[in-house]
This record gives C-alpha cells, sequence and structure tokens, in this order.
C-alpha cells in the first residue's frame, strides 16, 4: 500500500472527503459504489466495486465461445478495466485499465465499428497494439456497465454484421444477468 501523505478528518455524519487527486487517478466518478474492507491491523481500504467482476468466470467462457466461433480476439470489460478476454495471451490485457479513449467511447451508449479512416481506439492505456474493431455497451438498469470488444485484426479488418450483431446481443445478454 501507498502512502499518500494526505489526511482527512471525518465529520459529524461520518463522511470522509476522497481528495479529487486520488479520484481523478483511481476515475472514481460522482455516484460510483466502493467496497469497504476492513484488517486486523485497523486499516480500512476503499475499492472500487464492479458487478462486472462478480461475471468474470462467465465472461471468460463467452469470451471463449465467441473467439472460437469467429476467429477473432474478444474482450470483456467493465467500465475500468478488462476482465476476461480470448484470443491473445491473458497477461497482455487482463486487469489493464482501459485506455481513456475507450471509456469515452463507452459513455456516449453507443455501438461503434472501426471504419478505415477512423483514429484507432487502443483498448488499454499504454499498449500500441490492440485496438476496438467492434464495441457493444453493456447497460444493466440503465447504467454503463462495460463492454464486449472485438478487437481490429491484423489486417485492420473491424468485423462483419454477425460479429456487431454478436457483440450486440452478449452485451445485451450479461446487462440483463446484471439486473437479475
Amino acid at each position: 500500500m501507498k502512502a499518500t501523505g494526505i489526511v482527512r478528518r471525518i465529520d459529524d455524519l461520518g463522511r470522509v472527503v476522497i481528495p479529487k487527486e486520488i479520484r481523478r487517478t483511481m476515475r472514481i466518478r460522482e455516484g460510483d459504489p466502493l467496497e469497504i474492507y476492513t484488517d486486523k491491523d485497523g486499516e480500512v481500504i476503499f475499492k472500487k466495486y464492479s458487478p462486472m467482476g462478480e461475471l468474470a468466470s462467465f465472461a471468460t467462457q463467452m469470451c471463449d465461445t465467441l473467439s472460437k466461433t469467429t476467429g477473432n480476439v474478444v474482450v470483456i470489460c467493465d467500465r475500468d478495466v478488462v476482465i476476461a478476454l480470448s484470443g491473445v495471451p491473458r497477461k497482455e490485457l487482463v486487469d489493464k485499465r482501459v485506455s481513456e479513449d475507450l471509456e469515452r467511447m463507452l459513455e456516449s451508449r453507443q455501438m461503434y465499428q472501426y471504419k478505415a479512416g477512423d483514429r484507432k481506439i487502443p483498448v488499454t492505456d499504454g499498449q500500441e497494439r490492440h485496438f476496438v474493431g467492434i464495441a457493444a455497451p453493456i447497460l444493466a438498469e440503465g447504467d454503463i456497465s462495460g463492454s464486449v470488444l472485438f478487437l481490429l485484426g491484423e489486417d485492420g479488418n473491424s468485423g462483419t454484421e454477425t460479429e456487431y450483431k454478436l457483440a450486440q446481443t452478449v452485451a445485451a445478454f450479461l446487462g440483463k444477468q446484471m439486473e437479475s
């Protein structure tokens, strides 16, 4: 654990303000759920809660099935990190923070398909190897929870209409799973 040197007091209602710099760095937005952990040494730890994390093993199975069916690299992410993928080694993307470009694209709540001449959207920060070909937002109870992605092929191909519909269908299915 890294010390920030920032000290905050608890107010009379038991609230603590998380400093803006930390919220920006950790991409914590107003309304985001936080899990609270304690340990035997008296530490209190706040962690961003990801309902998509609950579906990680299921999401991995979905990625495996889609990748084997289409021959493409398939990724499922929540709003912050990649939680499942198939078609490339896990260490390349899993648990890596999604790029700011992808995060902005998800906020639009629209389907996306790369077209030749568009600026390529990297999947994660700090890498220039994996780019979004097709993205379908996962919506649960009206909120954006993540996305199903088909990555650009080596040839720059963004995918077919069938893959577009598959991404849309799986995203809708995962959204329904999160609501129940």
